[in-house]
């Protein structure tokens, strides 16, 4: 099962409380949503958000048994403004953003969001893809180089960008890159060795930098956090969860106008990150940042 990451922490420094209206906007495996049916029960209203249908179909198996008080919607969370407006609600009380792919996606979805499964290049967080839908396949097979070498920069921050690029565009001259397998093959030919020995596997950067540029993920937090916190009530939570240094500089950022703004005051001076042993007992923990912000 998917283990939510800085659980405790998260519930803790939104500071819930009985009748608040909880908005989890990446609703995922449905682990902080659980705690906080354990906690509060029916006495919290909860709105559940995910693009992928499987999502929500397993939180609510997970979840319905112990609040009966929650509605779900398929949908972004960068439209959350719209989403509360189709269910009435003006204004909540906390919401969550955690922006990690939940456990699910990375071993079960089928579409190529792991280096170790070998599966077709999709990286959309939508289950059903239409042509109309960008897909790593498609950026692989019809960017140009210097586009491929921008978004591994970019969003990936690969040292060897312009090596896997290069690659990439050589390899496609030959046959279409078609799996995940096909583009470990590609960057592992393109990267020096002593690149294959370190913690991280050399794909890592640039699956991340795909599997963003696919979903816009950079554009949908910064609209998800200022629809979001425009939605609170006075006295309103709005926490983040990060994976990595583009989104905390995004949610950093943000934070700080609104303090500079006088219009909310930071409850986490610095991110908080996870414990030695969540780590150990979660490895994927290792890179999570937590800030939450107050409204006045």
């Amino acid at each position: 099962m998917h283990k939510s990451v800085l659980l405790h922490e998260v519930i803790d420094g939104l500071n819930i409380k009985k009748g608040d209206i909880f908005v989890d906007g990446t609703l995922g495996g449905g682990g902080h949503s659980e705690e906080v049916c354990k906690r509060f029960s029916d006495t919290v209203s909860i709105i559940g958000i995910d693009l992928d249908p499987d999502a929500i179909l397993r939180a609510k198996e997970r979840l319905n048994l112990l609040n009966q008080n929650i509605k779900y919607a398929q949908d972004s969370f960068r439209n959350i403004d719209t989403i509360l407006d189709s269910l009435n609600i003006k204004q909540v009380d906390r919401i969550l953003f955690d922006i990690g792919l939940s456990s699910n996606q990375f071993e079960d979805s089928g579409r190529g969001f792991s280096f170790q499964k070998d599966e077709p290049l999709i990286m959309s967080f939508k289950k059903d893809v239409t042509e109309k839908d960008l897909t790593a396949r498609e950026i692989l097979n019809s960017w140009d180089e210097e586009n491929i070498r921008a978004i591994l920069e970019g969003y990936g921050e690969e040292q060897f960008a312009w090596k896997i690029s290069k690659a990439i565009v050589a390899r496609r001259e030959i046959k279409p890159i078609e799996t995940t397998f096909d583009l470990v093959e590609i960057i592992k030919s393109a990267t020096p060795k002593f690149y294959h020995h370190r913690k991280i596997h050399p794909a890592t950067k640039t699956f991340q930098a795909l599997r963003i540029t696919v979903n816009d993920e950079i554009e949908s937090l910064k609209e998800g956090v200022l629809k979001g916190f425009e939605r609170l009530n006075k006295n309103g939570r709005l926490a983040v969860i990060s994976f990595h240094s583009l989104e905390d500089r995004v949610v950093k950022q943000f934070f700080k106008e609104l303090n500079i703004q006088g219009v909310a005051t930071t409850i986490t001076r610095k991110p908080i990150t996870p414990s030695e042993k969540e780590i150990n007992l979660n490895p994927r923990a290792r890179s999570a940042k937590l800030r939450i912000i107050e409204k006045l």
